[in-house]
């Protein structure tokens, strides 16, 4: 049986990944700031021997690292990593402020650079290992307004094939998903702040994606359960877009 540990898993894709795992037969360790919300998760499974919370706040690097400890703890190894957690500031070049600059890049780099640290080492012991890191279409250049998170999101990309470059020989694997605009919860609250709607944020999106609309929350999922899967084996280095066309 694999066990899958997820950075985030609570809420959004992350949540969605989680459910498939758990209906495949897998293990999963998740993790997040909210500890009543990852438990009402777990008690939503009649799988729940199968399943891990750990309460992490993710600007705490010794917390990052008890994560990996208690997940290895209790499920013995790590088959697969997601680091999907992130947070999406919004400022320009012009407007990015060094406390902003320092926590985007804190949550966004610094927290999965160094989980990675800790679970790789696991990874190479086993001699086998799948590490997925999220981006976004807004790695390449992004939005105006959303800078410092761009830099974050081509960061990891490098890191990315950085692992699958210097660790294939252990038989670790590294690859990267570019995730398009999505009505996460996190994106309709920021939204919501700006005064617009959900319907009003669809709309937008209908007329701005080449595909013509935003991407739901299962929509990447296939992809990282493939990365996931034995039938990738063979599969490291690579960037997959699952964008609806977005920045093509």
């Amino acid at each position: 049986m694999k066990t899958v540990m997820i950075l985030g898993g609570a809420k959004g894709v992350g949540k969605e990944i989680l459910k498939n795992c758990i209906t495949i037969g897998y293990n999963v360790s998740f993790c997040g700031r909210d500890k009543k919300l990852g438990h009402e998760i777990i008690n939503t499974f009649s799988e729940k021997d199968n399943l891990y919370f750990h309460e992490l706040d993710l600007n705490n690097l010794e917390q990052i690292e008890n994560y990996y400890k208690q997940t290895i703890k209790k499920f013995g190894r790590i088959d697969a990593l997601i680091l999907y957690a992130g947070i999406t500031p919004v400022a320009s070049l012009l407007d990015t402020e060094e406390d902003l600059f320092d926590s985007v890049f804190n949550v966004n780099v610094k927290a999965a650079y160094f989980l990675v640290k800790h679970v790789i080492k696991s990874m190479i012991e086993q001699k086998t290992g799948s590490i997925v890191f999220f981006g976004s279409a807004h790695m390449d250049y992004g939005m105006k307004d959303r800078c410092a998170y761009a830099l974050t999101k081509s960061t990891l990309y490098t890191l990315s094939n950085h692992i699958a470059h210097h660790y294939a020989e252990y038989g670790v694997r590294s690859n990267y998903v570019v995730m398009g605009w999505t009505n996460t919860e996190g994106e309709l609250e920021l939204r919501l702040s700006e005064g617009i709607s959900e319907e009003e944020l669809k709309k937008e999106a209908a007329k701005s994606l080449p595909m013509g609309r935003m991407l739901n929350s299962a929509d990447p999922v296939p992809a990282v359960m493939h990365f996931i899967s034995d039938q990738s084996a063979m599969t490291t280095g690579s960037l997959i877009r699952i964008t609806g066309g977005q920045y093509i």
